[in-house]
């Protein structure tokens, strides 16, 4: 056969060959542990975010009557303000420790036992908040809610990271939206739990805010089944025999050879090396654009103005003539419409790539807030307007799921081996949390200076980060750790000399 011919073809013949081989489906074993792994993870994420709203004026009632009891006076509006503000918000803190702690349990007692332990936290606050009522102290409120934090920081920490590593390479992307779709279930379930028909009355408040435990005790009853990361196991550990066992219980006896060859390849790579801790990670100029781009979406993550869009929810519903008594199950179809959008997002990943869907989403985001703030500008324009607005608002969560709300996870793992996932993982956790907090804090101030026309400083940002996607991201579907770290490696290659060339160029002139 003509050398030439072979030139032409044998790239296409390795490809056809590497679609041969790719399993048609993932193992049943593997979407277990899957599931297992998000049910005490990301699920817990979501469900606490939510699940506080619907008792916030039972809570209130019961600080005031705590109070009255202990100093024979009513508390003032100031001070419960404050109590219930810190009640709510004191969970963000607890995920910013998660998160900077995270990283580091997960190097040192794995992922799978990371995951197992994270547990306690969440069983502690299970039991200080379903007590605070009983007990007729208020302060078990906040406790709870900083260590149910501290669990939900460490779950999305370490979740997505277990997922990234044990599923195969062609199916990386559609496991790494579980961290997308659990979150939105929690939402959702949250939102559900909540309703009057439900756990949603004034004598219910404190077995509702202590259902946390059941995803606690889920987990700990399914997650010891299956094996610790593959990864882990062989990349950090040194245990051959234990990273085939895994590789089998996961992938299949059939399919475990790829994975095996590829997680080998990685580790005579990395031989030598040593886990990097975040400051080393922020030191390392070879990784510079892969930090700088997770840092960016997962600050924008937050950012977005996906918050603005839940705040001005309720108030776009009643301008659409929706009765107020109905407005939390309308609320609840916003979290269904996230969570099938994060379902589609996970069957479309790995079709559409990544890049497209993030850079998809955004774009659609952008084009949301411009009809956003046309339409609550022109609300007594028409009787139709308001129900565009409403349009516009499901639209808006639509394209979050679709892109930036499942995306983003996958490439915090994709673009990082090994050696530096964990310092990734505590620095994004933190920017995510840190821009949770700041949202949280500067949101109410933007609305009251701009009303609807802050959608236009979120539309700023949406179509800023697209840009940025479109440039500097490569597309990272069916390719190994490795070599997407050599696609940006190569990258910053031909910056280093484009700046190298320009630098002589102007030495040279002088």
């Amino acid at each position: 056969m003509p050398k030439e011919y072979l030139d032409e073809y044998q790239p296409l013949l390795i490809k056809e060959t590497k679609d041969r081989k790719r399993p048609k489906l993932p193992n049943k074993s593997l979407l277990l542990a899957a599931s297992a792994a998000c049910i005490g993870g990301t699920f817990q994420y979501g469900y606490n975010i939510s699940v506080i709203n619907a008792p916030t004026v039972y809570v209130q009632n019961f600080i005031n009557a705590t109070w009255r009891e202990r100093y024979q006076v009513d508390i003032s509006q100031d001070v419960l303000t404050l109590l219930w503000s810190t009640i709510v918000s004191i969970f963000t803190l607890g995920g910013l420790i998660g998160a900077l702690i995270g990283g580091s349990l997960s190097v040192k007692l794995g992922r799978k036992g990371t995951l197992l332990v994270n547990n306690t936290f969440a069983l502690a606050a299970a039991l200080m908040m379903g007590l605070s009522h009983s007990t007729g102290l208020f302060e078990l409120l906040i406790i709870g809610r900083l260590l149910i934090g501290i669990n939900a920081g460490i779950g999305i920490c370490v979740q997505p990271l277990y997922l990234g590593e044990i599923a195969p390479t062609a199916f990386r992307g559609a496991m790494g939206v579980g961290t997308s779709i659990f979150i939105t279930a929690g939402i959702l379930a949250g939102q559900v739990i909540g309703l009057k028909e439900l756990l949603g009355r004034e004598e219910y408040w404190p077995i509702l805010l202590s259902t946390t435990c059941i995803p606690a005790i889920l987990q700990l009853l399914i997650l010891p089944r299956f094996p610790e990361s593959p990864r882990y196991l062989l990349l950090d550990k040194g245990d051959s025999e234990g990273c085939r066992k895994a590789l089998k219980q996961l992938h299949g006896s059939v399919d475990c050879d790829a994975e095996q060859e590829e997680i080998d390849k990685e580790k005579s790579d990395s031989a030598g090396l040593e886990v990097k801790n975040p400051w080393e990670l922020f030191a390392d100029r070879s990784q510079r654009w892969q930090l700088l781009t997770v840092i960016l979406l997962n600050a924008v993550q937050q950012l977005n103005g996906i918050n603005a869009i839940y705040f001005y929810a309720d108030y776009v519903f009643r301008q659409s003539g929706i009765p107020e008594d109905r407005i939390p199950y309308v609320t609840v179809g916003t979290g269904a419409c996230e969570c099938v959008t994060a379902l589609t997002c996970g069957l479309l990943v790995e079709s559409l790539g990544r890049k497209a869907l993030i850079t998809g989403g955004y774009t659609l985001m952008s084009i949301c807030c411009i009809l956003i703030t046309l339409t609550l500008s022109f609300q007594d324009a028409s009787p139709i307007v308001p129900y565009l607005s409403m349009v516009c608002v499901f639209a808006f969560i639509l394209s979050f799921g679709l892109g930036p709300g499942g995306v983003t996870n996958i490439l915090t793992t994709e673009l990082f081996t090994q050696t530096s996932r964990p310092a990734a993982y505590i620095i994004t956790g933190a920017v995510n949390w840190c821009s949770f907090f700041f949202i949280g804090m500067v949101f109410p101030f933007i609305v009251v200076g701009l009303v609807q026309y802050c959608f236009l400083v979120f539309l700023v940002v949406c179509a800023s980060v697209a840009i940025y996607i479109c440039v500097v991201v490569p597309e990272t579907k069916n390719k190994t750790f490795l070599e997407i770290q050599n696609e940006f490696q190569s990258s910053n290659n031909k910056k280093a000399s484009s700046d190298d060339t320009g630098a002589k160029l102007l030495s040279t002139a002088l």
